[in-house]
């Protein structure tokens, strides 16, 4: 059964661990708060998530929106439903983060607990708005994307350049596009969402960027580029053109913003490279653009 009682998480710890594996809407949707207590001493754990039974998930390619397409209405409620998923795996990996790297400062795990709260925070706005449209969480299908790419991060460093540097910051720039979506369409809610999640998200960057800055001593494109995951590059990690206000205030260097707006893909290649590449940002380019670049 998806509801199955739990006792009180006695630590930090434990409470991330049970919203991961956790297949009750009420546990994903409405979390418990945190314990005050930390474990003195955390084992590495490297979960994946649970789902309760009536969210569909598929491995096929996700469908891909375009701007004419919202003057449907059930097309707005589905695309709202990919930007719900999209924050529901980002408050499950922050947990995964505070687990796989439970050895990093205690400052960078309370940083994550306290982004996972804004993430629980825009699922119920999406939440809202799709019920607004007629439609549940469970009309539409999801694909755990990010479940797929982020636990391969093997370090604490990869983990704050992709998710945070990378498909967070994308963000800044994608939040302003589907705005403009809906607001084309007389969609005034749909488009006030994506403004607020836009300017919240620059906070989840600007952490990020100031613990890849402790961590490397510097925020430089080329060793960021090397922390990204093969295949992932660049391509997924900014928008068609990169809002440079937002970015600025997430505290990104000029230089990296100037080498990110120059930077260019190279020719579409199928191959998926198993290793890390042997140079900065090497530019495979594959589907992988479409969860993003809906």
């Amino acid at each position: 059964m998806d509801n199955i009682a739990q006792p009180p998480a006695r630590t930090v710890e434990e409470w991330a661990k049970h919203y991961i594996e956790s297949r009750d809407w009420k546990v994903k949707l409405s979390p418990p708060s945190a314990p005050k207590l930390w474990a003195s001493c955390p084992q590495a754990l490297d979960l994946r998530p649970g789902r309760p039974s009536d969210l569909r998930l598929t491995t096929t390619k996700p469908r891909t929106f375009k701007a004419g397409s919202l003057k449907s209405i059930e097309a707005r409620a589905a695309l709202q439903h990919k930007f719900w998923h999209h924050e529901l795996q980002a408050a499950e990996l922050m947990c995964w983060a505070l687990l796989r790297f439970c050895h990093t400062p205690l400052a960078f795990r309370k940083g994550l607990l306290r982004i996972f709260k804004d993430e629980v925070r825009h699922m119920a706005l999406y939440q809202g708005e799709i019920e607004a449209l007629g439609f549940t969480l469970s009309d539409f299908e999801v694909r755990d994307w990010f479940w797929e790419r982020v636990p391969t991060c093997e370090t604490e460093v990869e983990f704050v350049a992709l998710l945070g540097m990378g498909l967070e910051a994308a963000n800044l720039e994608h939040t302003l596009r589907f705005a403009d979506w809906f607001r084309n369409v007389g969609d005034q809610r749909g488009a006030a969402i994506q403004e607020q999640v836009g300017l919240e998200e620059i906070s989840h960057v600007r952490f990020a960027v100031r613990w890849f800055r402790t961590w490397t001593g510097d925020v430089q494109f080329k060793e960021w580029c090397e922390q990204l995951p093969p295949p992932l590059t660049p391509l997924l990690m900014r928008g068609k053109s990169l809002d440079m206000n937002r970015r600025r205030n997430a505290e990104f260097p000029e230089e990296f913003l100037e080498e990110l707006k120059q930077w260019r893909a190279e020719p579409t290649s199928n191959r998926v490279r198993k290793t890390k590449p042997s140079g900065p940002c090497t530019r495979t380019q594959n589907d992988l653009q479409n969860e993003n670049n809906s």
